[in-house]
């Protein structure tokens, strides 16, 4: 098995309010492959795009009625979600004493991030090129701080960055909203769009880089030339059309992270049903079934906040048993 991955994960945010029940959760279901939780519930600065902003460099971003906004100094939104971050942190230390192995943490990627964050009159910083350029320069400086924030709290992990990315193929294919509405930017080139994903990836130095995102049509073969490890995705969104690109990201030995289990509440198949169509996909690409366990990470089909408590911890441990049967019956 590849060191750098285990049998299964979570995607990143889950329900509620408390830091140290989310991380014991994160850690005690997922023994081999723990990751950082996030807690949407707890407000602005909790949220994916506000985390993330909170990392940025030298950029600042506020809350404003139409959503997260660039400003010109740290005010206490920013104070927020970097207060946030550090409770996450301290209890996600708390319970990885002595840990070593991987450990994945989460954060907006470029993209996503420049259609949801907007410049200071309005407009998203996706219609400013040179906007989106430095909103990666500091996104990658600030994830550069956090992966070492992490080494330093847990010397014993392996951390593995996952870049959140639903916003990818509206950005791809020019789908994403102006501030009206009327319109819709312009798509920007896969050639940009590719370097910088490589750009951020890179600051990740000799470590893994997974890019989630599970919205339909997911690019698998840009990720793959961007540079990425792997790619994490809701598996029920899969066509007949991504079965080429993902039968090449297999073979170049790129790891799915297949989102099986439903990320809101609902009632649980069997674990062996659950990746029966991760079996039947690898049937059908003629893939070696014993490579199923060597390629695949089991996840939810997405973060949990939306979940009840309750169902995200029996979703979250359905991935753990769910894993095992791929392991135990291949084929």
């Amino acid at each position: 098995m590849n060191d750098d991955f285990a049998p299964a994960t979570g995607i990143g945010s889950l329900p509620g309010h408390d830091a140290r029940e989310a991380a014991k959760t994160a850690t005690g279901t997922f023994e081999d492959f723990p990751f950082l939780p996030e807690l949407p519930a707890r407000g602005p600065g909790a949220d994916m795009i506000g985390r993330t902003a909170g990392m940025l460099v030298e950029l600042y971003a506020r809350v404003e009625p139409s959503g997260w906004r660039l400003g010109d100094r740290p005010g206490r939104d920013t104070k927020r979600a970097r207060a946030w971050l550090g409770e996450d942190l301290d209890a996600l230390e708390e319970f990885t004493q002595g840990y070593e192995g991987p450990l994945k943490v989460q954060a907006v990627g470029p993209w996503t991030l420049a259609a949801a964050l907007e410049l200071r009159g309005g407009e998203a910083v996706l219609s400013d090129p040179g906007a989106c350029r430095d909103l990666a320069a500091s996104l990658a400086e600030g994830l550069r701080l956090h992966l070492a924030e992490i080494r330093r709290r847990v010397p014993g992990a392996r951390p593995v960055l996952q870049l959140d990315e639903p916003s990818l193929t509206a950005v791809l294919r020019g789908q994403v909203r102006t501030a009206s509405g009327y319109r819709t930017h312009r798509a920007v080139d896969r050639q940009t769009v590719e370097a910088t994903l490589r750009e951020v990836a890179g600051v990740h130095e000799g470590g893994p880089v997974v890019v989630h995102s599970c919205a339909p049509d997911v690019p698998f073969a840009l990720l793959r030339r961007a540079g990425v490890a792997g790619v994490s995705f809701d598996f029920s969104l899969l066509t007949d059309r991504d079965d080429d690109a993902i039968g090449e990201a297999v073979e170049g030995g790129t790891r799915l992270f297949a989102g099986v289990v439903p990320g809101t509440d609902t009632a649980l198949s069997d674990p062996a049903g659950s990746v029966m169509g991760v079996r039947a996909l690898w049937r059908r690409l003629g893939l070696r079934p014993e490579l199923l366990a060597e390629a695949v990470t089991v996840t939810p089909a997405c973060g949990l906040a939306g979940a009840s408590p309750e169902y995200a911890r029996r979703a979250l441990a359905h991935c753990v048993r769910a894993a095992g049967s791929l392991a135990d019956n291949p084929e």
